[in-house]
């Protein structure tokens, strides 16, 4: 009997372990083959005219351009070019690398810098919070020049860090050559790729409003020469007179002219307004709150959570166990323009048959696939919530005995 019981294990066994063979050598149509994205959009006809030379208008979180004037011609950005150095210095908050109480000391090499500045002295020391709020308020050289190298070690290998962030962001008609945007050969960069960076800054670091909406503020410099208050007033005017305005960053040089990248939320819609090469502080200003009451007046954003999809759970083959259940990856965001409506949005949730281990938690199990009316719009992945690995002979095994006392 004990003889007979054994082949009955080894043949449940056998017969487990070569199913999923069998099943995985099968053609697996078991993964929904999602077609190309048909855009769906209703036409906006634009007939604004700038005077500046390049400007873009994008919504942040899909990352649309909305408008456009020569947006790919390479310009020199002035402090605009800031936006980078502040996305390096969040990232470096974000990674744990440098805290907001630490303590950064002000090289000679920083404190020398000018044009717009806030006077930090060689050997000065101030906290990154408070480099934020005079690179940001005050558009301070200086202070741009102390964190990059506080970060990097210097200031050459932040701007090596810059660029290649900028590739990895899709700038490709981008070069910096420092971190502060004062006019140098070879440094420029187009209304496009600002509003790239841009729409990465605040989508990210959403806290960077914080400090780019600050009006006035102080900081005390500690020198040995004593302590004085210093006074910041922000480059942006449009933070006193634009409704639902975020930041972002001003930029002015005599040959640059006037940059900006003005950034403003309403409705849970970001919009980013690029201005390059105004020929006056005030045409920059009207013209960036031109874009920004065309992008309001005719789109709004549609975005999905996805907090009401029931996670189905989905067979795993060859792990050490037998489901696994997912959730949406990420939001869904479409913009919609004038005349569409966002309840004519559907969507449809389509998970596999089954998955093989191993198993990561950002491997995709399903998707979710959106339509406007009948036109696919889109979709985002479903992703297992927890890691499975490979199942091993021991593990196969145990799974064939736990299968045969179950049956009887």
């Amino acid at each position: 009997m004990k003889n007979i019981a054994v082949i009955l294990l080894l043949s449940l066994f056998l017969s487990y372990t070569l199913s999923d063979a069998f099943i995985n050598a099968k053609i697996n149509k078991t993964k929904p083959e999602i077609e190309d994205v048909i855009p769906v959009t209703a036409t906006v006809e634009s007939t604004m005219e700038l005077a500046t030379p390049s400007a873009v208008l994008m919504e942040a979180s899909t990352g649309t351009v909305l408008f456009e004037k020569n947006k790919d011609e390479k310009l020199k950005p002035a402090s605009v070019t800031k936006v980078m150095t502040l996305l390096l210095i969040f990232e470096a908050l974000e990674s744990g690398q440098i805290n907001l109480m630490d303590d950064v000391s002000v090289t000679e090499h920083a404190a020398s810098m000018g044009g717009s500045q806030v006077y930090l002295e060689p050997y000065e020391v101030q906290n990154v919070d408070t480099m934020i709020k005079c690179i940001s308020i005050s558009s301070a050289n200086d202070a741009s020049v102390a964190m990059a190298e506080h970060i990097a070690g210097s200031h050459e290998e932040f701007v090596a860090r810059m660029n290649k962030r900028a590739k990895e962001l899709g700038m490709n008609n981008t070069n910096f050559v420092n971190c502060t945007g004062l006019d140098a050969d070879n440094h420029y960069t187009t209304a496009y790729d600002i509003a790239l960076m841009s729409a990465e800054l605040i989508t990210k670091f959403p806290e960077i409003s914080n400090y780019a909406t600050i009006w006035m503020d102080t900081f005390v410099h500690t020198t040995k020469k004593g302590r004085t208050e210093f006074g910041l007033t922000n480059t942006n005017k449009l933070i006193k007179s634009y409704k639902g305005i975020t930041g972002l960053k001003t930029g002015s040089t005599s040959i640059a002219k006037y940059c900006l990248s003005a950034t403003a939320r309403r409705n849970n819609m970001d919009l980013i307004a690029v201005i390059m090469a105004a020929p006056d502080t005030k045409t920059r200003f009207r013209e960036a709150t031109k874009l920004l009451n065309y992008g309001f007046a005719n789109y709004s954003l549609f975005v999905d959570d996805n907090h009401d999809v029931i996670m189905e759970p989905v067979r795993v083959t060859k792990g050490v166990t037998d489901y696994v259940t997912g959730k949406a990856k990420n939001n869904f965001s479409y913009l919609c323009s004038k005349g569409m409506s966002p309840d004519n949005i559907r969507k449809e949730i389509v998970f596999f048959d089954k998955v093989t281990a191993p198993i990561t938690t950002e491997d995709k199990i399903g998707d979710i696939i959106y339509y406007y009316d009948n036109e696919k719009i889109g979709s985002i992945d479903i992703v297992s919530i927890e890691a499975v690995k490979e199942a091993g002979y021991n593990d196969c095994f145990i799974k064939s005995l736990r299968k045969y006392f179950l049956a009887y």
